[in-house]
């Protein structure tokens, strides 16, 4: 079985940066494919970025590219969302989701496990 724990969000200010963890309580950490989701107040949960098992593959949502960074660290069992030029309308409660597999995909009933969501607000 696969848990997932996001470490703690927070508030900043709109232009601001913050960091979000995702560690996977494994025995082996892969082969699998791992993406951050996202749900914002009154709208449907949505894809925001993956990267594949070896970290060598990312997908990015258009409305954070060249924004946000996703990386893994599998020695740590750790994957992680790098967020910088944040705005309001990022405000959301973030999710990491682990596949069985490696390849990624931006579909969330591809993803098997889930972790908790951490609250990410940012303020204008």
């Amino acid at each position: 079985q696969v848990q997932l724990v996001e470490s703690v969000g927070g508030t900043v200010q709109a232009g601001g940066s913050l960091r979000l963890a995702c560690a996977a309580s494994v025995r082996t950490f892969g082969p699998r494919a791992m993406a951050w989701f996202r749900q914002g107040p009154g709208k449907e949960r949505e894809f925001v970025a993956a990267i594949n098992w070896s970290g060598g593959t990312t997908d990015y949502a258009d409305s954070v590219k060249g924004r946000y960074t996703i990386s893994r660290d599998n020695a740590k069992n750790t994957v992680y969302l790098q967020m910088n030029s944040l705005k309001p309308e990022d405000t959301a409660v973030y999710s990491c989701a682990a596949r069985i597999v490696p390849k990624i995909t931006r579909g969330s009933s591809d993803y098997a496990y889930w972790g908790q969501g951490t609250q990410v607000t940012v303020s204008s």
